[in-house]
């Protein structure tokens, strides 16, 4: 986490939570209130203040508030850069496990957790032909303990 963002939370600890505001989508795209980030300066200060809390909701940490994030799919999205793999907060990742989904999706459990691998690197898998063991789209969430939509975990 940023200095900046430390200091911060320390100087306002009870700075209400946003929920609603920033996505994150298939492609690893942070969207606020649908609109694609295009500033690099502020998606690369959103992913370096990433985390997850107890519940297994994902937030940025901005300065002293917490801003949830709506997941499209799983708390980070993977992509090739050559032959190496990196998640969307452009980290280098150890792909610890592979999965296939019901609906034709990869999922990589990384380090830091599981990752919908880009659609745009799905070509590695079919060519390969490497036969992934399979999971149910409806069963990501609760094996990986995380929530896709922090809202929902308000009621």
């Amino acid at each position: 986490m940023d200095e900046i963002v430390v200091r911060s939370l320390a100087k306002w600890p009870n700075v209400p939570a946003v929920y609603g505001w920033l996505d994150l989508d298939r492609r690893g795209n942070w969207l606020i209130k649908g609109e694609r980030i295009g500033n690099v300066a502020l998606r690369e200060f959103i992913a370096r203040n990433y985390a997850v809390d107890t519940r297994g909701c994902w937030f940025f940490q901005n300065g002293p508030q917490r801003v949830f994030v709506r997941l499209a799919y799983a708390p980070f999205v993977m992509h090739y850069q050559g032959e190496a793999l990196f998640d969307h907060c452009g980290r280098p990742i150890e792909a610890l496990e592979t999965f296939l989904d019901d609906e034709g999706s990869v999922l990589v459990r990384g380090p830091h957790g599981i990752g919908l691998l880009d659609d745009r690197d799905l070509e590695r898998y079919a060519e390969t032909g490497e036969r992934l063991p399979r999971i149910a789209r409806a069963d990501v969430e609760r094996r990986f303990g995380f929530v896709s939509n922090p809202s929902d975990s308000l009621r």
